[in-house]
């Protein structure tokens, strides 16, 4: 019951235009009140601190701010055209070059949001000069996009592992099988839809325009290559790792490319500061919450009812399928992993799920949300690029969202697809 009236009166915050952090602080601060009294609230300030001080999540502004540098140092612009070097010719060729190009630029930023930014304002504009419909442009631009939150590094996967205590390397790492088969997966379906569509193959493959391409894009094609590398080699944490990509993009910025410059490095590091400014009051304020539901046994009590109903790992893993893809029709993924994890991370412990498994199941959940409205943050900012209107533009994006369905039971129901690589190398 007080879950239920906490979600109640988050709801009712949110439908009002309350932003999350400050809806879900507002709820945390009045059940407190309403059941432990005002001297409960003495600690709220170091709730608030120590619940955005965790070392894991330094990674995030360092990572937002990477991926806000590399945006300004036209690297997207170079894994464009390679892209289009590599797959423009085939029917459909730039919906294929927008899949690839998020495959390359997924293991740069680590936030879709910033993927359909950077890659959309060049891709839609130029899909629809070739006459590809608006919404199927948007679409495919928005879809392929979430990629960003499955290949590593991702921001969702860093905010898992922080509310979970689970390995960031390890979720890294059996991000990379899900996240290939998703662009493979996704690049069938354009194929499909561009012979439906009757959409025009792109200039014919040309191998001097590749070795251009791929001249142009080495040191940005090299920049994932030392991050994960390191992080992978065991060299660095994936912490140090945000750290080292702050430090390359800077270098490949202004050393190589010669796009980086004083004014630009400024605006990267406000635009990265707005969006790690977001992330983070949502995990301060979230942890007043989290603080105040294991105090009361929420989890517990929750995980408790769950196992006496049934202790089946793959129901239980079915039920929690079901009620993330109904909260990412309404939270944004850090949001939900924030509030939702630590309170459903006592019953996947229970039945024995893995929580890197676990940790790959959320985060394809929470990616199918940023596609479906309302809230739909990816697929917003997709329509606004493309000056879309979004239901217009979902109608068509049921046929991706199928594809990213289909790998979340993969991914659900054969653990060995997303924890192969980690018991390779990591157990």
């Amino acid at each position: 019951m007080t879950l239920a009236l906490m979600l109640l009166a988050l709801a009712g915050l949110v439908a009002i235009d309350v932003p999350i952090a400050l809806a879900l602080g507002a709820v945390a601060v009045a059940a407190t009140l309403l059941v432990s009294g005002p001297e409960a609230l003495a600690n709220a300030a170091l709730i608030l601190f120590d619940g955005s001080a965790q070392f894991p999540l330094i990674a995030v502004p360092l990572f937002i701010l990477a991926g806000a540098i590399m945006n300004a140092t036209g690297i997207s612009r170079r894994l464009v055209e390679l892209a289009s070097a590599l797959l423009g010719f085939v029917r459909g060729g730039l919906a294929m070059v927008s899949i690839g190009a998020s495959l390359f630029f997924a293991e740069i930023s680590g936030s879709a949001v910033a993927d359909v930014a950077a890659l959309g304002s060049i891709l839609i504009p130029e899909m629809k000069r070739k006459g590809y419909p608006t919404p199927f442009a948007a679409a495919v631009t928005s879809s392929s996009a979430t990629l960003a939150v499955i290949i590593p590094p991702s921001i969702p996967m860093i905010l898992y592992g922080a509310m979970s205590g689970s390995s960031v390397v390890e979720l890294f790492v059996a991000g990379i099988v899900p996240g290939v088969l998703g662009g493979l997966g996704l690049m069938v379906m354009a194929y499909l839809m561009a012979a439906r569509y009757d959409l025009p193959a792109g200039e014919a493959f040309q191998l001097g325009r590749l070795k251009r391409a791929f001249k142009e894009a080495i040191w940005a094609l090299l920049l994932p290559v030392i991050i994960l590398g390191g992080i992978f080699g065991g060299w660095v944490t994936a912490t140090e790792g945000a750290g080292l990509a702050v430090v390359a993009a800077i270098l490949v910025g202004a050393g190589v490319y010669r796009e980086l410059n004083w004014r630009t490095l400024k605006e990267a590091t406000v635009d990265g500061g707005i969006q790690t400014a977001v992330v983070m009051l949502l995990v301060a304020t979230s942890a007043l919450m989290s603080n105040f539901l294991t105090e009361e046994q929420v989890p517990q009590r929750i995980a408790q009812a769950i196992v006496d109903f049934t202790s089946s790992p793959l129901a239980v893993l079915a039920l929690l399928n079901v009620f993330f893809l109904i909260i990412g029709l309404f939270l944004h993924s850090a949001a939900a992993i924030i509030l939702v994890v630590p309170i459903v991370m006592p019953l996947v412990q229970a039945v024995g799920v893995d929580p890197v498994h676990f940790g790959l199941v959320v985060t394809l959940n929470l990616g199918i949300g940023q596609q479906t409205p309302p809230v739909a943050s990816v697929l917003v900012t997709a329509c606004s690029v493309a000056k879309a209107d979004i239901w217009e533009v979902t109608k068509v994006n049921l046929r991706f969202i199928a594809v990213l369905l289909a790998i979340l039971v993969l991914v659900t129901y054969v653990p060995a697809v997303p924890l192969w690589l980690v018991n390779a190398f990591y157990r």
